[in-house]
């Protein structure tokens, strides 16, 4: 299950060489220069700012909302306009349907769906239809750990042998030196990105293929580098198991879930397919789409692939990613999942991430970029069939997700339109279509409701 990561070059390092010099708490820095600021206006600054240390427990800044400089969203940030786009991908099978999720200050902007579900039985997707998340599934798995953090179960570094005696790596200190959050961070130590993925897409068992870590060649000492993992990251899972005795679909359930209210979310193969409304997966063939049932396989990877969510749900996910629901996710816990760890320049290699984003780093199931000079935490996700992205803009108060069932890349360039017009940024055409002025320049208010979803505001996004 893939992120569209970039691979690193080796590094040669000695592993029992470093693990000598390696702190027993987590004490990385992360390695990438970071502009932004809470005050910043909309052109980057040219000073870098202080890089974040890496926490052993939640930290206590931006401890509540009241306490942030918020900027208002940009002149012009047009929910309606968003909607059109989001709508017009699915027209002419640009894609089959697609499913979005727009929150600010702690309001539902919009959560709807578009085009179908299948299309060989097509219906409606709309605000409850559900999705297959893959690796926006991470950043779930980072919030279960750290909801067990702030119970006293765990700590980020907590060792993983710990709670998974049975866990190797080749290097018997290196095995010894992995934490919590190097798992979350993939900060194994491993050599390759996606170490295993390809055992998983040929149905092999997931606790046979974990057991195959104990050969994989490492790269560096755990904690010091970076190497995007599933296989790896997936022990998060045995690791709740162990502190809670609890399965961790259960545990993300009853601590997530349900407090959140996200009814239709799920974990799992069966949760997908016994949702009431859910999304077929599609490929291209020469005759255009083709619906599929979705693989098995990268469900067995609940933490790094496992989540099925409705627009609506994303919704409710976005808002307390945003701080809004302190009742379930402390703003200290947030502030610990979003903070940079590692540096991940490979991220801002591709499509729109070359021009806007300036520095990438990992965080604990989240990707946080400098998205021209303004603090982005993101993550994406694929599998095959399914797509997705989501992104939250703490300056703004903002959070954005975006899914669709189909293979197709087209629209990615979503979600850098909507961010640059939140941050009031030169506009580039970032969508692959045509898209008129009727579509840029859309008022709400002509957008009637319809059982596609819902939208919360009459108007365009009125600043705060």
């Amino acid at each position: 299950m893939k992120d569209n990561s970039n691979s690193r070059p080796a590094r040669s390092i000695r592993i029992g060489l470093l693990g000598l010099l390696l702190p027993l708490t987590l004490s990385s820095t992360a390695q990438t220069p970071l502009r932004w600021n809470q005050t910043a206006s909309t052109t980057p600054s040219p000073v870098a700012a202080p890089q974040y240390r890496s926490p052993a427990q939640p930290q206590a800044y931006r401890t509540s909302l009241a306490s942030q400089r918020l900027m208002p969203l940009a002149q012009g940030f047009d929910v309606a306009a968003f909607e059109n786009m989001a709508n017009s991908l699915t027209v002419g099978e640009r894609v089959p349907g697609l499913a979005m999720a727009i929150v600010q200050n702690g309001r539902v902007l919009s959560a709807r769906g578009y085009g179908v579900t299948d299309v060989t039985e097509p219906q409606l997707v709309d605000g409850h239809t559900v999705f297959r998340l893959a690796s926006l599934s991470k950043a779930f798995a980072g919030t279960m750990t750290g909801l067990l953090v702030n119970d006293g179960s765990l700590r980020w570094d907590s060792k993983v042998t710990d709670y998974v005696p049975d866990f190797q790596l080749s290097d018997p200190l290196a095995t010894q030196r992995v934490t919590v959050a190097d798992l979350l961070s993939h900060r194994v130590g491993l050599h390759a990105h996606n170490a295993f993925d390809r055992d998983i897409e040929s149905n092999a068992d997931y606790y046979g293929v974990s057991r195959k870590l104990a050969s994989a060649p490492l790269d560096c000492a755990p904690g010091q580098c970076y190497a995007y993992q599933n296989v790896a990251f997936s022990l998060i899972g045995d690791v709740v198991f162990a502190a809670t005795g609890s399965f961790y679909d259960q545990a993300v359930d009853r601590r997530i879930f349900k407090p959140l209210g996200m009814n239709d979310a799920s974990i799992g193969l069966t949760g997908i397919e016994s949702s009431p409304r859910w999304a077929r997966p599609h490929v291209r063939s020469r005759n255009g789409w083709v619906s599929l049932m979705p693989k098995p396989t990268y469900y067995k990877l609940p933490p790094a692939a496992g989540v099925n969510a409705s627009a609506s749900d994303m919704a409710q996910w976005l808002i307390a990613q945003t701080g809004h629901r302190p009742d379930v996710l402390p703003a200290p816990l947030l502030a610990t999942l979003h903070a940079p760890l590692i540096s991940t320049p490979g991220e801002m290699r591709a499509g729109w991430r070359r021009e806007r984003v300036y520095s990438a780093s990992y965080a604990l199931g989240w990707r946080v970029f400098d998205y021209a000079g303004h603090q982005v935490v993101f993550h994406a996700g694929a599998v095959q069939g399914y797509r997705g992205l989501v992104a939250l803009v703490p300056e703004r108060d903002l959070g954005i997700a975006i899914l669709w069932n189909s293979d197709s890349s087209v629209p990615s360039g979503l979600l850098p339109t909507i961010l640059d017009r939140a941050m009031g940024l030169p506009a580039q055409q970032w969508l692959d279509m045509p898209i008129g002025n009727d579509l840029l320049m859309a008022e709400s208010a002509d957008t009637p409701a319809n059982e596609s979803g819902s939208s919360s505001t009459k108007a365009s996004a009125s600043p705060k």
